[in-house]
């Protein structure tokens, strides 16, 4: 059987890989063995940052919602325990919008969440 000769197709393939590494600096962009290991790790953290961003945003309409609370006078686990007890089904990211967008049905939102809890409104 003839020996198999690489050449071209390894040409190819290192091309493409150093294509992808193009912004890195030094060598991790002109060198093919340091721009995969770049690449590999440069992955894991892409992987990762995916699943950061959610958390991330969680966490800024988390921060919305409990200062658009305070200033209606509950805190924002009173504020989602109202809404539970209500029936209202709304999810963190909506809330937030519509403290932002629209603060008049905002109020009547948490209005409905200090009923359902039977809270005063001076609470």
């Amino acid at each position: 059987m003839p020996r198999v000769r690489v050449g071209a197709a390894r040409k190819q393939r290192h091309k493409k890989l150093l294509k992808r590494a193009k912004g890195f600096v030094g060598g991790r962009s002109k060198l093919y063995k340091t721009a995969h290991e770049t690449l590999l790790r440069a992955g894991n953290n892409r992987f990762s940052g995916r699943k950061e961003k959610k958390r991330d945003y969680r966490a800024l309409w988390i921060t919305r919602v409990s200062a658009a609370a305070q200033m209606r006078g509950l805190r924002y686990s009173q504020l989602i325990a109202g809404l539970s007890k209500a029936n209202i089904h709304l999810n963190r990211k909506s809330l937030s919008e519509i403290a932002i967008a629209d603060p008049a049905a905002f109020d009547q939102i948490a209005d409905k969440a200090r009923d359902a809890l039977g809270l005063s409104k001076a609470a």
